[in-house]
C-alpha cells in the first residue's frame, strides 16, 4: 500500500510540477483546478485498477 500511494504522489507530483515549470497555464490555475482533479481521478482509475486486479487474481 505505501508502495502504491508513493508513486501515485510522484506521478502527481511530476505533472503538477511539469505544469508549473512551462509556461502554459498560471500558477493559482494548476493549484486550484489542475492538481485536485489529478488527484481524485488517479484516485478512481487506481481503485478500478485494483478491483480489476483482485478480480484477476481470484480467476
Amino acid at each position: 500500500m505505501a508502495k502504491t500511494v508513493g508513486a501515485f504522489a510522484l506521478i502527481v507530483a511530476l505533472g503538477a510540477a511539469g505544469l508549473l515549470v512551462s509556461p502554459m497555464m498560471a500558477t493559482d490555475t494548476v493549484v486550484t483546478m489542475v492538481v485536485p482533479s489529478m488527484i481524485v481521478f488517479g484516485a478512481i482509475v487506481l481503485a478500478i485498477g485494483v478491483k480489476h486486479g483482485e478480480y484477476r487474481a481470484t480467476r
